[in-house]
């Protein structure tokens, strides 16, 4: 198995980010494999008509880019994921590119546990944040 970044090679206040624009194309797999059908997401009608007055992006989607990180970047490929808490603070538009940031914020060295800050923004603005708990690869 491919790992990414060993426990013992974590560091508080270690970050990886990726960013993702959000399609049309993404919204609609994204309904049909979650079966998220709301019409705020796939109905222009509807949607104007909502507090956001346009579609927005399933939250679950921009969520999504944070597992994308954990599991490709920090720590990477064999992570584990336990828990994860979110606040979305603001909705996606189609078209915008959301970036998803973690940050080590505590280490478990007995259990070979990490907790993460979670953050989704769209340029200067937090869409998600929460908090990630993973099991980490060791090399012992």
């Amino acid at each position: 198995m491919t790992t990414g970044i060993y426990f013992e090679d974590l560091r508080i206040g270690q970050t990886a980010s990726l960013g993702k624009t959000i399609t049309e194309a993404d919204i609609l797999l994204y309904a049909a494999v979650s079966l998220d059908t709301n019409p705020v997401h796939l109905n222009d009608e509807a949607a104007r008509k909502s507090v956001f007055g346009e579609r927005i992006a399933h939250g679950m989607l921009s969520a999504g880019l944070i597992s994308a990180v954990l599991g490709t970047q920090l720590p990477g490929p064999g992570t584990l994921y336990m828990r994860q808490s979110l606040r979305f603070a603001a909705p996606v538009k189609i078209g915008a590119t959301v970036t998803a940031t973690v940050e080590v914020t505590a280490l478990n060295a007995e259990k070979k546990r990490a907790t993460l800050k979670t953050t989704c923004t769209v340029g200067d603005e937090v869409v998600i944040e929460g908090e990630a708990y993973v099991q980490v690869p060791s090399r012992g």
